[in-house]
């Protein structure tokens, strides 16, 4: 079973998871917090047509947090890639190629991981529950992550909303001439151009 499981012919399968049951673990730990905050690190301003609207909610995006359905997705591609792999090896003594037993494996994944949402959307609180316009971040907190934030070179931040979730954002000086470093707290004034301008909270205590 160890040996199917890592055959290069399904090693994407058995990868995802892997993937799948880490994430599960850090889920449980506590420790989610590793990187990006997927269920949230995405601008609701985003332009997107009708069709592409429909695509996405027809893979379950926003039925569940984008996490949860990345989670069923892998569960769902790996079972299937593996299931799938093992009943050919049956039918005809060897493994089908990677290059098309995976795309088989996702097409039937895609869209069963969207239909599962549904039922799943029910029991489990989904993205829209703590959805905030991008905008009502203006006057929260945060700390600048990647990169030194100075005037036309705005640097990566993260912002924590009053869900406790967290954003990640471009930033730049609200006035000309300041630069904010790596770890420096820093409080969103307004937002240009799908960029916040930010300052020294200092500042404000100054004003007080």
């Amino acid at each position: 079973m160890i040996e199917f499981w890592l055959a290069n012919e399904n090693i994407f399968f058995s990868a995802a998871i892997l993937l799948m049951l880490a994430i599960g673990i850090l889920q449980l730990v506590g420790l989610s917090d590793f990187g990006p905050d997927f269920g949230t690190d995405m601008d609701p301003e985003a332009d997107m047509d009708g069709a592409g609207e429909g695509l996405l909610s027809l893979l379950g995006f926003g039925r569940l947090p984008f996490l949860m359905l990345l989670v069923l997705f892998l569960a769902l591609f790996g079972i299937i890639g593996l299931a799938g792999q093992e009943f050919y090896s049956n039918l005809f003594g060897w493994l089908l190629t990677p290059w098309l037993a995976v795309p088989a494996a996702a097409t039937v994944s895609l869209p069963l991981t969207g239909l599962l949402a549904r039922p799943l959307s029910r029991v489990i609180p989904s993205d829209e529950t703590t959805a905030i316009d991008i905008d009502m971040l203006v006057g929260r907190r945060g700390k600048i992550e990647i990169g030194k934030a100075e005037t036309g070179s705005p640097a990566r931040a993260k912002v924590i909303d009053f869900h406790g979730h967290g954003h990640f954002v471009m930033v730049e000086p609200a006035n000309e001439g300041e630069i904010f470093h790596q770890a420096e707290e820093v409080l969103l004034v307004r937002r240009e151009e799908g960029t916040f301008k930010i300052i020294s909270p200092d500042t404000v205590k100054f004003l007080e």
